[in-house]
């Protein structure tokens, strides 16, 4: 049988014309033209006008022949049919300059490798300039190698906003919340690829990591990268790919705009099956519990405590209903050197594992500020001797067995305001690179609120929603009716428990009368105060060894502080009545400073006097023996 040779694409624009030439001459001529009445006829053709029509299509003709001819000169056979991917479409136009010769060092680095692109590369979001340049200026590459990557552009109304909303109806008493759908990459021309090179654009100056058009490039390359089995990506952008889609761990090499990565196509392909944005739910509304088993050895949970001792007491209930729940994983705190040995004790033998940091401070912060040294939690990502960690904040309760988080990407966590996370509960992947990213940016982005939940949520944009049953707020919000309050309540007392997660906000329960919440006597306050929620942080606390109820009293200060609240409600006359409780909390009666007659400091209440001292606060000596019972 005769080999059939495939057509060349000039072969295929000359039989067209041909074609097309040949049906025309088929056709007799027929000129449309109106009469008076405005219909349509068909009238025989006249001299003049005959010889006008022939004279265009004549010069139609030469045009064509001449504009063809022209194209074919300039554009080699084969790539003469490529389509160019983003348009017109501002979203996807990057106006970034092109160093050639740093991407033909990073093309270097890969034969030096043994690596070398002998296969087909795919571009996308480069135009014709950039294309013939490439040839121009990257001689590892021949013309018969490269393949134009189409991709249409994402609906005019999809903002990051619909992709990242506030809220979604997670419970689907409503609606089912969707993620809109992205175009994905159309090959062309059906070749095997070893590289993809992809130019992302930059619509916000200095930080462009929630441009619509960047993401959509970002995903279309990951998910023809996995599909495809494509070995190597390289990004062209001066700001840095997705920090967790493209880890930097796989980052074989950088040279100025030139980002070169070599990824794990397995979990790759894992990733782009996740919704877009937190459009959607990444784990259904009701997750199914002990389907997880996961790595024991290299999974952990960990919070972390710096610059002050008052959340210790938290971080020892916190362990106690993680072991409450059932979980065997490690536990590790961080902390630093302002944490006692006295309170490293306690920790330890509530089953935290100590790790020493040396604090991170907040360059934008002020001295002595609320988040001077926030930005310490960085140092989460130097836990590499752990593959996932779930890091939870010091002031929450695991109230049901969330293991089954391990098996979620970083970043996974609940919504917060506008298109934000909750950094509270997170899954985060330990890695030496990526804590080198957070640190080289600290004095470029600023932080919404100042603190390190701020910072995160610019680095790590594209994150994962969970629903928010495990980082569920203990607070209630102005515009909640009688019945979301109901609601609320009794998700915090239901027994056995609907929440995986309780998160206290407001002040802290070990820091109240354990008679009622004392969020109630202060009216800024109260919108986080129950006294069910309040009830059920106790009832872990009485479950903990009695050995570790010490690390739960009140200084004397914390004492004067709570009558002092409790008062200005009498006075106010608040109509909840909780100042009208008699305290009976026997820890009133126990004092672990040296300012005892804790009564007689409200007479100067506010002033500042010896009181303000910390150095007034003994340290007593470190438990060394304590035995407790799991």
């Amino acid at each position: 049988m005769e080999t059939r040779q495939p057509y060349s694409n000039e072969d295929i624009y000359k039989r067209r014309f041909q074609r097309s030439k040949s049906e025309d001459d088929q056709k007799p001529l027929q000129v449309i033209s109106h009469d008076k009445t405005g219909n349509c006829k068909n009238k025989p053709s006249q001299p003049l006008l005959l010889a006008f029509v022939m004279l265009s299509t004549l010069i139609f003709i030469t045009y064509s022949l001449t504009y063809h001819n022209h194209h074919y000169k300039n554009i080699p056979r084969a790539i003469s049919n490529w389509k160019w991917g983003g348009g017109t479409d501002q979203r996807y136009v990057s106006h970034l300059e092109i160093k050639w010769d740093e991407i033909s060092s990073v093309l270097d680095k890969l034969s030096a490798k043994n690596q070398k692109i002998n296969g087909n590369i795919g571009f996308l979001n480069f135009n014709e300039t950039e294309i013939s340049d490439w040839k121009t200026h990257i001689t590892q590459t021949n013309e018969n190698q490269m393949v134009i990557l189409h991709l249409d552009p994402v609906d005019k109304n999809v903002t990051w906003d619909s992709l990242y909303p506030e809220w979604i109806d997670e419970e689907q008493e409503e609606e089912v919340p969707s993620c809109p759908n992205l175009p994905k990459v159309e090959l062309v021309q059906r070749k095997r690829l070893d590289l993809i090179v992809v130019k992302l654009p930059c619509e916000t100056e200095g930080n462009c990591s929630r441009d619509v058009g960047r993401l959509h490039l970002q995903l279309a390359a990951a998910g023809l990268a996995a599909s495809s089995r494509v070995n190597h990506l390289l990004f062209v952008t001066d700001f840095f790919p997705i920090p967790n889609l493209f880890p930097c761990k796989e980052l074989v090499v950088r040279r100025g705009n030139a980002w070169l990565y070599e990824p794990n196509l397995k979990v790759l392909g894992e990733k782009i099956q996740l919704s877009v944005g937190s459009c959607e739910l990444a784990l259904p509304f009701k997750p199914r519990d002990g389907d997880y088993i996961g790595n024991v050895r290299r999974e952990a949970y960990v919070t972390i405590l710096h610059s002050a001792h008052v959340y210790v007491c938290g971080a020892i209930a916190a362990a106690q209903s993680i072991r409450m729940s059932g979980s065997n994983r490690d536990l590790v705190i961080l902390v630093d050197e302002t944490i006692s040995d006295y309170h490293r004790s306690g920790l330890e033998l509530a089953g935290w594992k100590i790790r020493t940091i040396k604090r991170i401070r907040n360059p934008k912060a002020e001295k002595n500020a609320y988040n001077e040294w926030n930005y310490s939690k960085f140092r989460l990502w130097q836990l590499t001797d752990y593959e996932k960690i779930i890091f939870i904040d010091a002031d929450l309760l695991i109230l049901r067995n969330i293991d089954f988080l391990f098996g979620m990407p970083e970043i996974s966590a609940t919504g917060n305001n506008g298109t934000l996370f909750n950094s509270g509960v997170m899954v985060i992947e330990p890695s030496n690179c990526t804590f080198k990213l957070l640190m080289d940016h600290i004095n470029e982005i600023t932080s919404y609120n100042g603190g390190d939940q701020g910072y995160l949520n610019e680095i790590f944009t594209w994150w994962h929603r969970i629903p928010k049953t495990l980082n569920f707020l203990k607070n209630f919000w102005i515009g909640d009716d009688e019945e979301t309050k109901e609601k609320k309540t009794r998700l915090f007392g239901a027994d056995p428990p609907e929440l995986y997660v309780l998160h206290y906000l407001g002040l802290k329960p070990w820091l109240c009368f354990r008679d009622y919440d004392c969020n109630w006597n202060s009216d800024i306050f109260q919108e986080f105060a129950s006294d069910v929620a309040h009830e059920r942080w106790w009832k872990v606390h009485d479950a903990m060894p009695t050995e570790l109820h010490q690390f739960c009293l009140l200084e004397s200060k914390q004492k004067a502080q709570l009558e002092w609240d409790r008062r200005e409600a009498q006075k106010a006359i608040f109509k909840d009545g909780h100042w009208k409780v008699k305290v009976r909390d026997p820890r009133l009666k126990k004092c672990i400073d040296n300012l005892c007659s804790w009564k007689s400091m409200l007479k100067h209440w506010g002033e500042t006097n010896w009181t303000d001292d910390r150095g007034f606060n003994p340290t007593p000596p470190m438990i060394t023996k304590l035995k407790i019972d799991r």
